[in-house]
């Protein structure tokens, strides 16, 4: 009965639709020619970024912000003749990812800050023994367990300091979902040509954010190898070949710090890729004078890299009085604000460094040098960027932090600007 009653309220009320109502269509759309843009958020751009670096090997353990990686390349590296492996823990993954690199694998995991804590021990033998290597930090808030759904930009200190000893290392922090790609990409030429860690500093809301990116900013880009050892099985065999692997000059001392480097398998130039101290050959050597060479030998790739590395380019005002300094995803709401601020009469000048160690010191100094003053605006609650900045080149900057686990406005680096001016 009460089902009867329902289809009879039912044909009521659309024979009064029909009979009664007309349909207006007072507003109406223009044509549209069609965008040739691609929607996507910034863990998917990653992803895609490290499939195009050759990559073919990944290995981790999942942790909100970074297990959309992870699950991602889980289905997309089997297709291409790529490995896949979950491990017991972050650990496990980098020692993994270190192990395929020495087999001549490009590799890499990704993680957040519990698990890149946990890496640190291997951060320092990948950076001794000179093996590259790919580490994706999805920042989110801590400390501790701390706010796995919030962003913060608070491991940045970390990742410059990250294992005992003077540990030479590389980092990279992208700044929207197309960076994600390309700079993934940068990230890996720079870790085989140098052959050291490099870490990719992304963060919670940039994983997450979805935007519409121009199909032009996913075109190929040059992938560079490993600067390899020339010596192959055709050059040696027998007792020349036993011969030559001990006298095969791994790390040896060169003008750039980079050394040749060789895979194990047929023919090729064997080596223990150790980490305590060695000589050229890879042999434990504890001697002062070759302990020092060995140090600036690691370290003079960080110089080579400083020269041969992108510049980051000034936005704004060339005559600004004041300038920002920012890193990460803060960029589009820091050049927000200085357009803002612009169209309101003020002199204002941005630079981003996406490329955080090793830092482009001409530029960072030119650019301090040619305003009054410098505002840092970062997510964390110690500004990290703006003690960087101070030790190493003495920047007094005004600090503008944010720590509650959301993003910048453009309203709040509007202001910022407005007070000092």
């Amino acid at each position: 009965m009460l089902m009867e009653k329902n289809m009879l309220a039912l044909e009521i009320a659309k024979k009064y639709v029909t009979q009664q109502l007309s349909k207006r269509d007072p507003f109406q759309l223009g044509s549209v020619e069609k965008a040739d843009r691609v929607v996507l958020n910034g863990n998917q751009a990653l992803v895609a970024g490290a499939l195009a670096a050759e990559c073919r090997y990944f290995a981790g353990y999942p942790i909100t912000p970074a297990s959309d990686i992870m699950e991602a390349l889980a289905k997309e590296l089997p297709q291409i003749g790529g490995t896949f492996m979950q491990t017991e823990d972050e650990i496990a993954a980098l020692a993994s990812v270190l192990g395929a690199s020495f087999g001549g694998v490009r590799a890499m995991t990704a993680t957040s800050g519990p698990g890149f804590s946990l890496m640190t021990e291997l951060i320092g033998y990948a950076s001794m023994a000179e093996i590259p290597a790919v580490i994706v930090d999805a920042q989110r808030a801590g400390p501790s367990t701390g706010m796995p759904t919030k962003m913060e930009q608070s491991d940045l200190s970390f990742a410059l300091n990250a294992s005992h000893g003077d540990t030479p290392r590389m980092i990279v922090a992208p700044s929207d979902v197309a960076d994600c790609y390309s700079l993934i990409i940068t990230a890996f030429n720079m870790a085989e040509r140098y052959q050291i860690p490099v870490i990719f500093l992304t963060d919670q809301s940039l994983t997450a954010r979805v935007e519409s990116v121009d199909r032009s900013a996913f075109r190929p880009m040059e992938i560079e190898g490993r600067i390899k050892s020339e010596a192959n099985g055709s050059s040696f065999n027998g007792n020349g070949a036993t011969q030559a692997a001990h006298s095969y000059s791994r790390y040896a001392y060169t003008a750039s710090g980079i050394s040749p480097i060789s895979s194990p398998g047929p023919g090729a130039m064997a080596y223990v890729a150790t980490g305590l101290e060695h000589d050229e050959q890879g042999h434990p050597d504890y001697e002062p004078e070759d302990h020092t060479a060995m140090m600036e030998k690691r370290f003079r790739k960080l110089d080579t890299a400083a020269e041969e590395l992108p510049k980051p380019q000034r936005y704004g005002d060339e005559d600004a009085t004041i300038g920002i300094i920012g890193w990460g995803s803060t960029e589009g709401t820091i050049q927000e604000a200085v357009d803002r601020a612009r169209a309101m009469g003020y002199k204002v000048a941005a630079l981003h460094p996406k490329i955080l160690s090793p830092l482009p010191d001409r530029t960072i100094r030119d650019f301090i040098r040619s305003v009054k003053s410098v505002i840092v605006p970062e997510c964390n609650y110690s500004g990290q960027l703006a003690n960087l900045l101070g030790a190493k080149y003495g920047l007094q900057a005004i600090r503008v932090n944010k720590f509650g686990g959301i993003p910048f406005t453009a309203g709040e680096i509007l202001r910022a600007i407005e007070e000092v001016s």
